[in-house]
């Protein structure tokens, strides 16, 4: 037999048992459809958190009262540190310390033309933004006034609330920010109306996105934090110096102040994600395996129920390759066909599912959208592994048709 005689009689043993052929193909397009979608997910997370730290300045430290946990972001108190002004000016001195940007931050009641809102409140010198976020942009005619009292930029979230259809304030509008503190007395509440000098446009820091940001001195009265400041900003003279600037700090203050950085906590994120995502692909994998068994079945079956098929076929001079050649090339075929179909699905089918987990961050903002990436390698291997388990599968049964006796096979009932 020439192989165009192998391939047709091959394509018409499947044809024949249609439903079982039909099933063993349905196995190996749901595996190897799970492994595209998952590769694709998988992907696609990876872009978006780089995309996030992407949006942060690889050169500066989040520095706050406390030793800071990683795993939960918790500050302890128990080896804590008032920051003032004299800290701010010890971690000003320190080598390889380019600037240091105190903060404060809270919350605050907003009512603008008797709509209310609840927002964080970001208290920063505003012309200092864009150390923490380089790629911060205005809406147009947006004005920064790092000496006005009165004058508030908000984000992009606050502006444009998710499932609003008209803005919730413009530029030039006038907010009442109301604040509430409580100190030995009692509770008191703060009143303070800003004039919406700025808009931003959307950073991808959700913090910035749904903050008012107002300057110093404004942030300290309405929030009364009595000078002390909740966070500094440090930026190191060059990403290369951030180790070094953490383990100055670290001797300066020992474990009084606790620093995180973007890089830090993207390699968290990454790492718990990548753990995932492998664990996720081990299940896709296995599902292929699933396929392969189902495969060995069939054509193990297919070989029983065609024993006195085969023993013809070796009566009238086929040999042994050509029996074996037969039975893989209808392993092949169903690889072909369910790693096709399941490529194709795969690829659908992670677009879908990242339309369906679209979700909101839990405290506010637009809703987060992560698109699957399907880079053409990755598609190939699953491709070439969805095949190559199909004719590992088929090689059992394949061998024990080779091996069957003509003269026993013509016996048979």
């Amino acid at each position: 037999m020439n192989p165009k005689d192998i391939f047709l009689l091959a394509f018409e043993a499947l044809v024949d048992r249609k439903v079982r052929t039909v099933l063993t193909i349905l196995m190996v397009v749901l595996g190897s459809s799970l492994v595209v979608i998952l590769n694709g997910l998988s992907a696609g997370q990876a872009a978006f958190l780089e995309q996030q730290f992407n949006t942060l300045a690889a050169n500066v430290l989040f520095v706050g009262s406390g030793q800071r946990s990683f795993s939960s972001f918790a500050t302890s108190t128990s080896n804590s540190l008032i920051i003032n002004n004299v800290v701010l000016a010890k971690i000003k001195s320190l080598p390889n310390v380019s600037d240091a940007i105190p903060e404060y931050t809270g919350s605050v009641q907003m009512n603008v033309e008797g709509n209310t809102q609840r927002a964080s409140i970001t208290s920063i010198d505003p012309s200092k933004l864009v150390v923490e976020l380089p790629n911060l942009q205005y809406v147009d005619g947006s004005t920064i006034k790092p000496g006005d009292r009165s004058s508030a930029i908000v984000g992009d979230t606050i502006v444009n609330p998710p499932g609003a259809s008209t803005p919730f304030l413009t530029l030039g509008e006038t907010i009442k920010a109301t604040a509430t503190y409580s100190d030995s007395s009692g509770s008191h509440t703060v009143v303070k109306n800003f004039v919406i000098t700025g808009i931003l446009k959307p950073s991808g820091n959700a913090g910035i996105d749904r903050s008012v940001i107002i300057n110093l001195d404004a942030g300290n009265e309405l929030l009364h934090k009595l000078n002390r400041y909740d966070q500094i900003i440090v930026a190191a003279t060059t990403p290369d110096d951030v180790d070094t600037v953490q383990g100055e700090l670290t001797s300066t203050f020992g474990k009084t102040l606790g620093a995180t950085t973007p890089k830090a906590l993207m390699a968290v994120r990454v790492q718990a994600a990548s753990g995932n995502n492998a664990f996720i692909l081990m299940v896709g994998i296995i599902a292929l395996v699933v396929g392969a068994v189902g495969i060995v079945t069939t054509l193990y079956n297919s070989v029983t129920e065609r024993i006195r098929e085969i023993g013809t076929m070796k009566a009238i001079g086929a040999q042994n390759t050509e029996i074996l050649a037969l039975f893989i090339v209808e392993a092949a075929l169903i690889g072909i066909i369910g790693a096709s179909l399941g490529t194709i699905i795969g690829i659908v089918g992670g677009y879908i599912l990242s339309i369906f987990t679209t979700t909101s961050p839990a405290g506010g903002g637009p809703p987060i959208h992560i698109p699957p990436i399907f880079v053409p390698m990755d598609l190939i291997k699953v491709w070439l592994l969805s095949l190559f388990l199909s004719v590992l599968a088929g090689m059992y049964p394949a061998w024990k048709a080779s091996k069957l006796s003509p003269m026993v096979a013509l016996r048979r009932e």
